[in-house]
């Protein structure tokens, strides 16, 4: 990928473009866009005033392509910008600066515990404070400590391969398969562990399913399809139909081997029903992989992974099963595992374990009227680090749109309360650790900075798409709570109304940090954007969103542009402070609906038989 630098907006695109061929010497009499471009340059410098819209005026492509199209991925920009003075207000152009800072080389992929990383939480931190709000991290500070443990494996010693009849397959880590292991007591050691095709490897007794009935695994390894039933039939009576259920989750299943004894934990990968690609598993699940320390961490299999559809095909067919045939049995009710006769797995590896700290960064507008009552808002500032190759190649895991986008927003929208403070209060969360499973606000949800029953509800902004003004809002889990009818409430005053979430299928409630909180009963709402474009309709939308996904998501291309429209940014971050404002300045207490899975939780909470919730953040 060839990253251009664009200079502080000293240049216009077309002298831009100009600059991204070689050129010999210019004869100022024969070059006709020289004098033109001088004037604009001069112009812009004559009128930078140190804001962000100063520096950010003209810097975009007059006819930008579209985001995520090779053309765009070829003209992205992973130097920091300047500092520029910000507005109270939420601009288009004071998103451009957050994202840019935040998405660039400077701060290495800000993965944990990595000098990146700390750079760039310190540096949300001391915005925090520049804007106004007041500390609420441990001791006075802008941070809350995340102990973690770093486990890398030794893949130049690693040994790891699946036989048919003593016969290996002969897989190759990252092409083939991943594994890992969560255990941290030393090197583990597989011999011929006995394959189980699981299903689906559910237990849910509110569903009448269990995948592991009458079969020990004791010494075994599951194989295991991702998503659940009810996506593969797309029965609306099976599960929660189209849309994935916490079962489908690949924690879930892992979870669930360990429960049931295994020695061995396999997901197959599909793309479809895991709603991402190779490239996304082989990219998050090798090198460092971080975990909260926990009593139970020796309870786990052995060995967790996945393997390609390509690779499970090779291994059902070696063993004489047919993958289809049992894929389709695996999505009806009374399924049984199927020992794979002459499958076993082998493994010896060695981990390195590392103590280690990673920190949410945590401040607070408090409020005018009702200060112990806090509205919540959240977004993950991690991403996978990485560094550029000695060849000069881009190793480098920016995260622009993931989620320098939702870190961004959430400052804005801090900045905006910082300067006119609501009734209740407003509590903002950059956490840690959401692209190792979301263990920031994992560790938020279970050390709570302020009590749980004093939150009335919050907002999680992950991954906003640069779409551009659109007519509708996506609603991710949608038909969950009461926030969505304030969000529809606000909506309207955009011209937009609330739609649901296009892919169910996806499960992405389940993946961002929203529910961490969500599953301790404070009402969530994640809506960051739509994708119907006022101007160009839903196929717009749809084309950005496939294209990012195709060719930026987890991976090196996810890069800040110039040409994103920022204008459009700002108006999503705009609504999503309105549903903010609403609640802060009322007395409303919005609940889940009835009939919703956290809603016991809450009302348990509220009418205080939620000790565990509620007391934690009295600590």
């Amino acid at each position: 990928m060839t990253t251009r630098i664009f200079l502080a907006a000293l240049m216009s695109g077309a002298a831009l473009a100009a600059c991204s061929e070689p050129v010999g010497e210019v004869d100022p009499a024969t070059d006709e866009t020289a004098g033109a471009d001088m004037d604009a340059a001069n112009d812009v410098a004559m009128n930078d005033d140190g804001s962000c819209a100063a520096l950010y005026a003209g810097r975009g492509s007059e006819n930008p392509p579209l985001p995520f199209s090779e053309e765009a991925l070829a003209n992205t920009d992973t130097s920091r910008p300047r500092a520029c003075d910000t507005s109270p207000e939420i601009t288009g152009a004071d998103m451009a600066w957050r994202v840019q800072t935040l998405a660039s080389d400077e701060f290495g992929g800000r993965a944990p515990s990595t000098p990146g990383g700390r750079a760039a939480s310190q540096w949300i931190a001391d915005e925090f404070a520049r804007m106004g709000l007041e500390p609420a991290g441990d001791d006075g500070s802008y941070f809350q400590r995340v102990p973690l443990v770093e486990a890398t494996l030794d893949t130049e010693t690693a040994e790891f391969d699946i036989s048919v009849n003593g016969g290996p397959l002969g897989l190759n880590v990252g092409d083939d398969a991943v594994f890992w292991t969560k255990r941290l007591n030393g090197r583990q050691e597989i011999d011929a562990s006995d394959l189980v095709f699981v299903g689906y490897g559910i237990v849910a007794p509110e569903y009448g399913w269990n995948d592991y009935e009458g079969i020990d695994m004791t010494g075994r390894t599951a194989v295991i399809l991702v998503n659940d039933p009810g996506y593969a039939t797309g029965d609306p009576d099976l599960f929660n139909g189209n849309a994935m259920t916490y079962y489908g989750r690949w924690t879930y299943k892992y979870e669930e081997a360990m429960r049931q004894g295994a020695e061995g934990a396999i997901i197959i990968h599909q793309t479809a029903p895991a709603s991402y690609g190779w490239n996304v598993v082989s990219s998050s699940w090798q090198g460092a992989q971080y975990d909260l320390e926990t009593e139970t961490a020796n309870d786990r299999a052995a060995l967790e992974g996945w393997i390609t559809e390509e690779t499970a095909r090779r291994l059902f067919e070696a063993t004489g099963l047919d993958f289809d045939v049992l894929t389709a049995a695996a999505h009806e009710p009374g399924f049984e595992a199927v020992p794979m006769e002459g499958a076993t797995l082998d493994a010896a590896f060695d981990t390195e374990i590392n103590r280690l700290e990673s920190r949410n960064v945590a401040g607070v507008v408090p409020g005018t009227q009702r200060p112990d009552e806090y509205m919540l808002y959240m977004a993950h500032w991690d991403h996978l680090g990485g560094e550029a190759g000695a060849d000069g190649s881009d190793g480098i895991y920016n995260g622009a749109v993931d989620n320098a986008t939702g870190t961004g927003a959430i400052m804005e929208i801090a900045e905006m309360m910082a300067n006119s403070p609501p009734e209740r209060s407003a509590l903002f969360v950059a956490v840690t650790l959401e692209e190792s499973g979301l263990l920031g606000s994992a560790y938020f949800g279970e050390n709570p900075l302020v009590p749980l029953n004093r939150i009335v509800g919050g907002v999680n902004m992950d991954g906003m798409m640069p779409v551009g003004p659109t007519s509708d809002v996506v609603v991710i889990g949608y038909g969950s709570s009461e926030l969505e009818d304030i969000l529809a409430e606000v909506a309207a005053g955009q011209d937009r109304t609330v739609a649901p979430d296009p892919n169910p299928a996806a499960g992405y409630f389940y993946r961002s940090d929203h529910i961490s909180l969500a599953k301790r009963g404070v009402p969530m709402l994640y809506a960051d954007g739509g994708t119907t474009h006022v101007e160009y309709g839903a196929a717009f939308g749809e084309e950005v969103d496939s294209a990012y996904r195709e060719r930026a998501y987890h991976g090196t291309a996810d890069e800040f542009s110039h040409d994103w429209d920022f204008d459009g940014l700002a108006r999503d971050v705009q609504l999503m402070a309105n549903v903010g404002l609403a609640i802060a300045n009322s007395n409303d207490w919005p609940n889940w609906y009835e009939g919703n899975e956290f809603r016991a939780l809450r009302d348990a909470m509220m009418n205080g038989d939620g000790s565990d919730a509620g007391d934690a953040g009295d600590e």
